[in-house]
């Protein structure tokens, strides 16, 4: 039998195709009995053939009206191959019937009908190898001993030619079936790691999705993410990649073996891997996790491939299988969303899907969507927070963005600008903020509003853009005067400045011959060294505000915003405090000569022209 769960669609198909066939036909022996004064025989074997084929009619409505698991396929087929083979057993009693009696005529059909159903089982049943050599040898075997039978020369050639007629169509049969198992093994096979592909593990999901419906057992499916392999294919070329994967492949089904679960790929550097049942959903979770930490460690193992030794790990999602009314592309999606959560939480790691993980992936994937059509509709807005020097005096502010959904309401830039990043759009959402706080910049300036500096976040992706230089330069012609041009200050997180050095530097030295500063955002969360921040060019630092927070209760904390300032002092660089929310935080930096302060103790964020009130009113005083 071809291992192929389409097959039993086919053998389902071929059912009504020979009931037609066969049911059709019979009606013709009915005729000849009547010519031939016959009234009796035929017409119960013509109830005969009618009985069968309602008993084969009932099997094709069983398959049809019922989700069978693979177990219960099989249970059908059982009783298929009885049917078919009492179903073409009928044409040889048939053939015994007209051969025993005198009337040449009636031989002569017997043999040809007989002939007839031969060619049919081995057209029907190539799917079937062993029962079609068994009904082709029933068939075939009574016409050849009635030819030998008869004794004379002829005869013994007919059925000579018989019996070549019968290896033929077992050799045909043979083909067509050897071709078969080609193209089935072509259309549920991945060519290279000759594991099951995509379309072969949807139909083994749907399967075992029918067997949680029917005998409520639980199943566990675990999605794998080789981490890193494009840069493998990248610097060592394909070759190495494909004969990687298929080391990973074969380390994967040696060890699924001995567990009785099923691998397959799914394409590129995906694989999924399908248990056995389980009757407890709590034994099916902690088998999962132990034999996917088994994997992990089973996956990381040395790996050597052209004298190259090679060195991988994965990320996994895990999804259990307990709810009947899925699909299996949505266990699969599953899967997906846990395998990378697992890949943003550093990779080489487990993460079990649940619903929490299922929401806060939709709404990302919903902001991701959503996030485009931002600036289009007009939903980025820009507001201003105040930077006060030691005198509480406004001598600058920060540009913030903040997002309004009509669908999603606020939403907040820890949320939104991460997205924005993985996927590109910050270029264009970067551009933006640039061009709206320049002109705001320029329009204060001839208002006679005005500040030392205007600080704007730049994100790495943005910086490193092939356009961001050109879009600088030409933002500052169009909007700034060398003089404000001066006055910027672009800051970066410090995580993010680290991700390539040396390209930083020189675009941060290019960027510096407009007057433009640059700010370490977010400094002490990170892990910069003291000769890193000689290195990048940079001339202020940024406080993160967790530490300003925890100045009243953590001792440790004061003493980190310490060492902060005189790292900021030593180097001659400025020092910004943001976070600012009390007035004991307030004069403890003013204390400790902090050169900047900036938080709600003094203003919360402002649109423009909240801010250019605030303005107003500390001139005023």
């Amino acid at each position: 039998m071809l291992n192929n769960m389409s097959f039993y669609n086919f053998m389902h198909k071929q059912i009504l195709v020979l009931i037609a066939l066969f049911a059709s036909t019979a009606t013709s022996y009915v005729f000849f009995g009547i010519v031939y004064s016959s009234y009796i025989i035929e017409p119960i074997w013509y109830l005969l053939v009618l009985a069968v084929s309602y008993w084969g009619y009932r099997l094709y409505r069983a398959y049809s009206d019922n989700s069978y698991t693979i177990e219960e396929k099989e249970k059908w087929l059982s009783k298929l191959r009885y049917f078919l083979f009492l179903y073409f057993s009928t044409w040889t009693i048939m053939f015994i019937v007209y051969v025993s009696r005198g009337n040449i005529e009636l031989h002569y059909l017997a043999i040809f009908t007989q002939l007839g159903v031969s060619v049919v089982a081995a057209t029907i049943l190539v799917t079937e190898k062993k029962l079609a050599i068994f009904i082709l040898t029933s068939s075939m075997l009574p016409v050849t001993i009635y030819l030998l039978l008869i004794g004379k020369f002829y005869a013994y050639v007919i059925a000579i030619l018989t019996v070549i007629l019968a290896w033929v169509l077992l050799y045909g049969s043979r083909n067509t079936y050897n071709y078969l198992l080609r193209n089935q093994f072509q259309a549920y096979h991945d060519y290279l790691t000759k594991l099951g592909n995509r379309r072969y593990f949807v139909e083994l999901l749907e399967d075992a999705i029918k067997i949680q419906k029917n005998d409520s057992k639980y199943m566990y499916l675990l999605l794998i993410d080789l981490d890193h392999f494009k840069t493998i294919n990248d610097t060592l070329g394909h070759d190495v990649g494909d004969k990687l994967l298929i080391e990973v492949a074969q380390r994967m089904k040696m060890l699924v073996k001995l567990n009785n679960s099923s691998v397959s790929r799914l394409g590129g550097d995906e694989f999924c891997i399908l248990s056995l049942s389980y009757k407890d959903k709590d034994e099916c979770l902690e088998r999962a996790q132990d034999f996917a930490l088994e994997l992990l460690h089973l996956i990381k193992q040395t790996y050597i491939i052209d004298e190259h030794h090679l060195y991988i790990s994965a990320s996994i999602g895990l999804s259990i299988i307990d709810n009947p009314k899925m699909t299996a592309s949505t266990m699969i999606k599953e899967a997906d969303i846990a395998m990378y959560e697992a890949k943003s939480k550093g990779r080489d790691g487990v993460i079990l899907f649940n619903d929490e993980l299922s929401v806060r992936i939709e709404r990302k994937l919903e902001i991701e969507r959503l996030l485009h059509f931002a600036l289009e509709n007009g939903e980025i807005t820009l507001q201003y927070q105040p930077q006060m020097n030691l005198n509480s005096e406004v001598i600058g502010c920060e540009v913030l963005v903040r997002w309004h959904n009509e669908q999603l309401g606020q939403v907040g830039p820890d949320e939104f600008i991460p997205i924005s990043e993985q996927t590109g759009f910050i270029v264009e959402l970067g551009y933006y903020i640039m061009e709206e706080s320049f002109k705001t910049f320029s329009k204060w300036d001839v208002v006679g509003i005005k500040l030392n500096q205007l600080s704007i976040n730049i994100s790495m992706r943005q910086m490193f853009h092939t356009t961001f230089l050109e879009d600088v330069s030409k933002l500052c012609v169009k909007h700034l005067t060398p003089e404000l041009s001066s006055k910027l200050v672009f800051e970066m997180t410090e995580t993010s400045a680290a991700e390539d050095i040396g390209k930083l530097i020189n675009i941060m030295n290019k960027i510096k011959r407009h007057g433009i500063r640059f700010s370490m955002d977010d400094f002490g969360t990170g892990y910069s060294s003291l000769s890193y921040l000689r290195q990048i060019p940079i001339d202020e630092l940024k406080i993160d505000k967790s530490f300003i927070s925890e100045l009243d209760d953590a001792k440790k904390d004061i003493n980190m915003v310490k060492t902060i300032l005189n790292i900021a002092k030593n180097l001659g660089l400025t020092i910004v405090a943001e976070g600012v929310e009390t007035e004991m935080q307030k004069d403890f930096l003013i204390k400790e000569n902090c050169t900047i302060l900036q938080g709600y103790y003094f203003s919360k964020p402002l649109n423009r022209d909240k801010f250019e009130e605030y303005i107003a009113v500390k001139i005023k005083k």
